[in-house]
């Protein structure tokens, strides 16, 4: 589809899940600008971060690469100066790259939690970067004009208000690309948010996300919400209606500057979000042994191009964060040639209202460190290396994951985990950089701080908490 270059709007949200809208069903929380976006485009109720943890899920959906191809396999720290200082995608390829050498002006604002967050990268021309991956909303950090500063006022109303200016300075004057780092509704969720909108939750029944007792694996953030759940839950719920009105602040400056139409919107989370659900809050490594529950590797996708892309149509098909880059490249007409094999497929025949080639695999694939998922339409297989727990679930029979068919194993279902295991092993065979392969990675969820595998010239990749190390002797590893 040739388009003469639209601007482009990502509404990238932190630790959302798929659940956690009105337009995929939720009739409790409050999104009406979110819903706005999915009546005017295309939800994808089907698709699936690369990595249910935020930095290697976004630095797939920035380069295209699976994090055993970017190398990041963790969420990343920045305790010190060292880790501050590592530019983790140094030398990679981000679509935002391709962009500006096409002819874009590139802009961020809010979270980029790829490392060096003091510094530009990839492409872009303007940068108000959030120092980390998270923290409080309030005083928040920010790099500006290459100053660290602490500002005043809400943070998802600041990123909001610097997103606005950048519009309002290149609207009509030169196609733009804006990167909209929210990071909301990630942690702290309590005394985090203006009262206007964590009050509207004082009566919710919080049915949509029910904490059925608490999964056996779960860590800390679990024992700690439950200490006051309900404020955890308005303010998890408050704080997402928080960044939606922010989200219609920016679709009203669009229809007062009259570039809607010329403007291809895109909003997504990061990773997905348990908020009770298995009995845990968190993503994947809300647990240990770390998860890929639906509700940790489901995140929202919405895409609207007035005039262009179908209004109101919602795809089931099984698409995946490292098909973004393709897709978008192909949508805009921009060829490219990457220096490596990447994985993803373009669904852009999608946006055209059209169904996907025939020949196109119906599996996603996934992983956090040693932990590896493949999902087809029906079966989901979790492979965690080197010798388990597995887990396999039959999504049709059992949606809430509630049957792990690999623990009362029969002649049948053993058939059909190795036959998943292989394509698996096959699949991500073709795609590693053994360099950097997250199998052989210690990755327990606590944090990246240097680079991965022999990237890292002999130094330790990974942090390990207390807990974590604790639940290792139980388990006598």
């Amino acid at each position: 589809m040739e388009i003469k270059k639209p601007n482009i709007i990502l509404l990238l949200s932190d630790d959302q899940g798929e659940w956690a809208m009105g337009c995929s069903g939720n009739n409790e929380i409050i999104t009406p600008n979110i819903d706005r976006i999915a009546r005017e485009g295309i939800r994808f109720k089907n698709f699936f971060c690369a990595s249910p943890v935020c930095s290697p899920a976004r630095a797939t959906l920035l380069t295209g690469r699976i994090p055993s191809q970017h190398g990041v396999h963790d969420w990343l720290r920045d305790d010190n100066k060292k880790q501050e200082e590592i530019e983790y995608l140094k030398g990679q390829t981000g679509y935002t790259d391709i962009l500006s050498k096409n002819g874009y002006v590139c802009g961020l604002s809010g979270k980029w939690h790829l490392g060096k967050s003091s510094t530009p990268q990839k492409g872009f021309d303007y940068w108000f970067a959030h120092k980390s991956g998270g923290g409080p909303y309030y005083n928040a950090p920010f790099y500006e004009d290459g100053e660290l500063v602490n500002k005043d006022g809400y943070a998802t109303d600041i990123i909001t208000d610097k997103a606005i200016d950048f519009i309002r300075k290149y609207a009509k004057k030169q196609p733009f690309y804006l990167h909209v780092g929210y990071t909301a509704p990630h942690s702290p969720w309590v005394n985090n948010h203006p009262k206007e909108y964590t009050d509207l939750y004082d009566d919710c029944a919080f049915e949509t996300c029910k904490m059925d007792g608490e999964h056996k694996d779960s860590i800390y953030l679990t024992k700690e919400v439950l200490k006051n759940l309900k404020e955890n839950q308005k303010g998890y719920y408050g704080a997402t209606t928080a960044m939606d009105y922010n989200i219609g602040r920016i679709l009203d400056l669009l229809d007062e500057l009259d570039i809607r139409k010329d403007t291809l919107l895109v909003f997504m989370s990061d990773n997905g979000f348990s908020c009770g659900h298995h009995g845990f809050w968190g993503k994947g490594n809300a647990t240990f042994p770390i998860n890929m529950y639906e509700s940790s590797v489901k995140v929202p996708c919405i895409i609207s191009h007035r005039g262009k892309i179908p209004e109101g149509l919602v795809s089931s098909d099984l698409v995946s964060a490292y098909d973004f880059m393709p897709t978008l490249l192909e949508y805009l007409g921009i060829d490219y040639v990457s220096e490596i094999d990447l994985p993803g497929r373009s669904f852009e025949p999608v946006l055209r209202g059209e169904e996907l080639p025939k020949d196109r695999a119906v599996v996603v694939m996934d992983e956090y460190g040693p932990n590896r998922m493949i999902r087809g339409e029906r079966y989901k297989f979790i492979k965690r290396y080197p010798y388990g727990p597995h887990e396999m679930y039959d999504l049709l029979k059992d949606p809430g994951e509630k049957n792990n068919l690999m623990e009362k194993a029969t002649d049948e279902s053993t058939e059909l985990a190795n036959k998943l295991d292989y394509e698996l092993e096959k699949w991500f065979l073709k795609y590693v950089n053994p360099e950097i392969d997250g199998a052989k990675e210690a990755v327990y969820g606590s944090g990246q701080i240097n680079l991965a595998g022999l990237w890292s010239k002999g130094e330790v990749s990974h942090s390990c908490d207390d807990y974590i190390k604790e639940k290792l002797k139980e388990n006598g590893k």
